[in-house]
């Protein structure tokens, strides 16, 4: 069974930085796309940034310029660095992976104070 595990979430003030990172486990298989998305408070989950196994990276137009996927697809690992960090970045970040079927991990809580 396919499991992914979320680590590097907390607080911190705004313009501070933090690293997510996930793992997947419980396949032998690459995953075809990794991810993450976030949800805040009333408001619906959105993509924040995703990268696929050829490298290519899409994010959403809020964390352009600021935020850094990066990822090991053979080892199914996936990475969002995260600068200049606003108030409304304020969320449950959750880790994605598709490999016919779509996977998601828990959540870990990013808070940004102002």
């Amino acid at each position: 069974q396919v499991q992914l595990v979320e680590s590097g979430g907390g607080l911190v003030q705004a313009g501070g930085s933090l690293r997510l990172s996930c793992a997947a486990s419980g396949t032998i298989f690459s995953m075809n796309v990794m991810g993450w998305y976030r949800q805040a408070p009333g408001k619906q989950r959105e993509l924040v940034a995703s990268i696929t196994s050829g490298g290519s990276t899409n994010y959403v137009d809020s964390v352009k310029g600021r935020f850094t996927i990066s990822g090991d697809n053979p080892k199914n690992t996936v990475d969002l660095q995260m600068n200049s960090l606003k108030p409304e970045d304020t969320a449950v970040y959750y880790c994605n992976a598709r490999h016919i079927r779509e996977y998601w991990g828990k959540g870990t809580l990013v808070a940004v104070s102002s």
